[in-house]
């Protein structure tokens, strides 16, 4: 995985998935293109910050995007957010608004999503890397298996988990995984995608984060603090 060291906490959950030919084929694909000169975000040294942030044992939501920011600056491993100083893209702009209609919870002016990681949400991409300047372009590369492999582990815990799913992307991913279906000691909270093209089809008023902390507070788990200036 291009010498990205795994947490703790999800090791081994995803050591038979990193023993695979494909997950060495993708880390050998990674160093080869960053040494053709491309560029790669987010650098190396935070793709996994998602799962550095938000130790598996501690996950309460799993928040599922589909690939990081491809602006220079933008990716800081974690899905939706960017790091202090860079403008709040639109998405997360959308994500803001509902967060202040759902909770009242004043949109900050800046997208640093990390307080939320720290505090048991997962901000899992589907792919943790992409080419400067080109959306998408590491999809189909390897990523998925073990992105799978991460969701897939919280679901299995008996641990109730809210897992907030986004738009077709995300809502197709987490078809995939068994645990999610029939009786599950878990909440799937479907909705259209936050961006500007489609967060007025339904996104906007489905009050997931009061729906969210209405189940962690009934499950015994304890709400989650939204307010990212927290």
């Amino acid at each position: 995985m291009a010498s990205e060291e795994i947490p703790d906490s999800w090791q081994a959950a995803l050591e038979p998935v990193l023993a695979t030919p494909e997950a060495r084929r993708l880390g050998g694909w990674l160093r080869a293109e960053e040494a053709a000169g491309k560029a790669i975000y987010p650098p190396r040294g935070s793709r996994l910050r998602a799962l550095e942030l938000t130790p598996l044992d501690k996950v309460k939501v799993v928040i599922l995007g589909q690939d990081p920011y491809h602006g220079p600056g933008q990716a800081m491993g974690l899905c939706f957010a960017v790091p202090d100083g860079v403008q709040v893209p639109p998405s997360l702009v959308n994500i803001y608004k509902e967060l202040e209609s759902d909770l009242g919870i004043a949109p900050p002016d800046y997208g640093d999503l990390s307080a939320w990681a720290r505090r048991g949400v997962l901000l899992l991409n589907n792919s943790l890397t992409v080419e400067g300047g080109k959306a998408g372009s590491h999809a189909g590369r390897g990523w998925d298996a073990i992105t799978d492999a991460c969701v897939a582990a919280v679901a299995k815990r008996s641990d109730p988990t809210v897992f907030v799913l986004w738009g077709s992307h995300a809502q197709a991913k987490a078809a995939r995984i068994p645990e999610l279906q029939g009786d599950s000691p878990h909440l799937v909270i479907r909705s259209p995608h936050p961006s500007p093209l489609s967060a007025y089809r339904g996104f906007f008023g489905s009050k997931p984060f009061s729906r969210t902390n209405a189940f962690l507070e009934q499950a015994g788990r304890g709400a989650i603090d939204w307010d990212p200036a927290h």
